[in-house]
């Protein structure tokens, strides 16, 4: 199963935050640096409204949500590349990680302690992605010394990847992160084997306070992580209070639904995170539905359609005929299946058929 790593400067709110999407009490949230030690990983649960509507039209006895795991990492001091604070366990529990979230303090709060004393997000984005890029570095230049000795031999394969690790090593003294390079498919696959921090997938939550949510977009400190996250690392930001988040938990889906409609939003900062996340994990949602059943299956984004009913099970995609597929929006206008046949919405498609999100198959096998 894929894994997001929460990550960020100590006291930015990451306890908090994964307790709220994980509905755990896993994570130690405290007024103190360092309450987390030892990663704490949970399963989330990705919010899908098509399952509920989908349900309803087949009178399933019950819904199966996309899962995916968090991790709740260890706060990052300056100077962790070199062993300060937690560095050199939290930079290793990051190298396990698929994707980074990365928390921001967006809110202003004398009661609780910032480890930098002033609230700054895009100084502490700069902070812990320095720490990242220098520990990159290291990893690479030791790489490089290796391989230039192996590559005297004249072998085209390793003198390639001296020349690739060159570049990646000026992309990073220059300060930027891997993951902004522009590189062909051969060099990423190879680049994932050199497990570079920064080469992962990145998303930044914004946590602001309780009174900021419905009108986010005017903070000032998430107008300022948007605009340097768009420009220096390509990526977007999401707006979450993990305060609100926490108490939340709690709450019974009315009492949710009318706390939220009290603040002026009609969805938690944490759905959309979630989302977020598992988008940015390359991952996507195909439907089946049935009176049994209506499940949310996790493919990757470009999976065909063999290896979509292997998700089911390992051996339809052995005995893969076809699947019939009619998109999410065109069943629920139709109203049933017969109706999306009749319309001509329901498609039989083969082996070559790359699955788009929110298909709803059923698949041929000789099973």
């Amino acid at each position: 199963m894929l894994r997001a790593g929460i990550v960020g400067l100590p006291n930015v709110g990451k306890s908090t935050l994964f307790n709220a999407v994980t509905q755990t009490r896993k994570a130690m949230a405290a007024n103190y640096r360092f309450c987390t030690i030892e990663p704490n990983t949970g399963v989330v649960t990705v919010p899908d409204e098509r399952l509920d509507v989908l349900a309803r039209m087949s009178h399933s006895q019950k819904i199966v949500p996309a899962v995916f795991e968090f991790v709740d990492i260890a706060g990052l001091v300056k100077g962790a590349s070199k062993g300060e604070g937690l560095g050199n366990q939290f930079l290793g529990h990051i190298r396990e990680v698929d994707a980074i979230i990365q928390v921001v303090r967006c809110f202003e709060n004398a009661n609780i302690e910032h480890v930098m004393d002033t609230v700054d997000p895009v100084r502490d984005i700069e902070i812990v992605n320095t720490e990242l890029v220098l520990a990159d570095l290291e990893s690479v230049e030791k790489r490089k010394a290796k391989q230039q000795k192996a590559a005297k031999s004249g072998d085209k394969k390793l003198l390639a990847e001296v020349e690739l690790l060159e570049r990646i090593e000026a992309h990073l003294n220059a300060g930027r992160t891997v993951v902004t390079m522009d590189l062909s498919a051969e060099e990423k696959a190879a680049v994932k084997m050199f497990f570079l921090l920064t080469s992962k997938p990145t998303l930044f939550a914004c946590n602001v306070a309780e009174e900021d949510l419905a009108h986010a977009d005017q903070n000032k400190y998430v107008q300022q992580v948007r605009a340097y996250v768009g420009e220096h690392h390509d990526t977007g930001a999401v707006m979450v209070s993990a305060e609100i988040e926490s108490e939340l938990v709690t709450l019974s889906p009315e009492e949710r639904a009318e706390y939220l409609a009290g603040l002026g939003v009609t969805d938690t900062g944490a759905s959309n995170l979630i989302r977020e996340a598992y988008h940015l994990l390359g991952l996507r949602t195909f439907l089946t539905t049935g009176e049994k059943e209506t499940r949310a299956w996790t493919i990757h984004a470009g999976d065909k359609a063999p290896q979509a009913a292997g998700v089911i099970h390992s051996d339809f995609e052995k005995s893969f005929i076809s699947a019939e597929c009619v998109s999410y929006e065109d069943l629920v206008a139709a109203g049933s299946f017969a109706k999306a046949r009749e319309l001509g919405k329901l498609r039989t498609e083969g082996k070559e058929y790359v699955i788009q999100d929110g298909d709803v198959i059923e698949f041929k096998t000789f099973l």
